[in-house]
């Protein structure tokens, strides 16, 4: 049964699409600006942003520092 359900969402998930298709233009390499990261700019939102990113990275390197630890402690353990 779980197989079954398995190949069914793998084949929903090939006939699902996010979002439609929409043909590029040569006006559209020419576009250097990106009106939402403008927007977000101008109204601060930017930063919020930003400070959201950081505290992902300082939370994933944390969590590598203190596997390590754990891994070395681990390792001295076992070598004793």
């Amino acid at each position: 049964m779980k197989k079954i359900k398995l190949i069914f969402f793998l084949f929903l998930s090939f006939a699902v699409q996010a979002q439609e298709k929409i043909a590029v233009t040569a006006a559209d390499y020419s576009n250097s600006e990106v009106e939402m990261a403008d927007v977000m700019r101008s109204e601060g939102k930017i930063y919020v942003l930003v400070g959201i990113i950081v505290l992902i990275f300082i939370g994933l390197l944390a969590y590598l520092i203190q596997t390590d630890r754990r891994l070395a402690r681990l390792e001295k353990n076992k070598a004793n």
